[in-house]
């Protein structure tokens, strides 16, 4: 049952995500929101919006080890899952001078969270921290989209319509705002179960069968780009992604409640995260390519830390 409630829960957590974006962007575009303006706020809200409600709620529920390892095992499923299995179809790359910025700011980010975590206390005025540089982050978006408009990424944007009629509008607004915080109830109905009945902590499951779960749309997205052969956009997605994690993901958990930092994540899980980052700006700092022998050592070092993260468990 337990298992069950983690299925399903990912299953409405996605589904609703999805009915929210579309509804926010198409009422965004009636209202005439520049697509640039968009695109950095309610497409990127929208999109880590699962991550957000899990979080938010297992920090009300007293359960800061699925929130916290929630965003530290999507992070480090977003760079060795998400960009290792599309490489294994299509070599990925990325570069220029926005993907060198982004990187950069993801390496500022990543620094200030571990140092963070090391306090032992993810504290209401960390959270406000983390949601400034979040707001920052959104401001230089928007303020470089406005700059070089052409350069802005319109494709998430494809199944939006302005014109969308207002019955159908309503309905993916309702179905996203009551479905998110219901598929985040029930999954962390299943995680603390199946925690409880295999014996391990809640930190673990939300490090490997959460954070997998709430990878999976990105997975899905990237694994499509590279069968399109446009792989190489899967690294913008996968920054943006971690960067919001970290900072507003986080940053709005604190603010509802503070979360004590487990022992193993401080220990092992956050080390795994900084290695990932690190791993990745190399490719993007020196154009080089993520190719398939490069994409199936990415897998099997995943594969290799969950193996450690159970076998140190159990």
């Amino acid at each position: 049952m337990d298992l069950l409630f983690i299925f399903l829960g990912l299953v409405i957590l996605v589904g609703a995500g999805d009915a929210l974006v579309r509804g926010a962007v198409s009422l965004s575009l009636r209202f005439g929101m520049p697509a640039v303006i968009i695109s950095a706020t309610v497409v990127a809200f929208g999109t880590s919006a699962p991550e957000l409600l899990i979080s938010v709620k297992s920090a009300l529920q007293g359960s800061p080890g699925l929130a916290i390892g929630n965003v530290v095992g999507s992070n480090v499923a977003n760079v060795l899952l998400v960009l290792g299995i599309p490489a294994l179809i299509a070599p990925i790359a990325g570069c220029g001078p926005e993907a060198h910025r982004n990187t950069i700011i993801m390496i500022g980010a990543t620094v200030v969270f571990t140092g963070l975590l090391l306090t032992g206390t993810i504290t209401f005025w960390a959270g406000v921290l983390l949601l400034v540089i979040t707001l920052g982050m959104v401001t230089d978006s928007i303020r470089c989209g406005l700059r070089h408009p052409e350069s802005v990424d319109t494709e998430e944007l494809e199944d939006a319509d302005p014109k969308m009629a207002g019955w159908k509008l309503a309905a993916l607004l309702i179905v996203g705002f009551i479905g998110l915080p219901l598929g985040a109830e029930i999954l962390i109905q299943g995680a603390q179960g199946i925690a409880r009945s295999m014996g391990v902590s809640e930190a673990l499951i939300g490090l490997t069968i959460v954070a997998i779960g709430t990878s999976l749309p990105e997975l899905a997205t990237t694994v499509m780009a590279a069968l399109r052969n446009q792989a190489d956009v899967a690294i913008g997605n996968v920054i943006g992604s971690n960067l919001f994690n970290i900072t507003a993901v986080i940053g709005a958990a604190a603010l509802v409640h503070p979360m004590e930092v487990p022992a193993e994540i401080m220990t092992r899980d956050i080390w795994v995260m900084v290695g990932a980052t690190a791993l990745l700006a190399p490719f993007i700092f020196f154009c080089l390519k993520i190719s398939r022998p490069i994409g199936g050592a990415f897998v099997a070092a995943y594969v290799g830390y969950i193996f450690l993260a159970y076998a140190q468990n159990l």
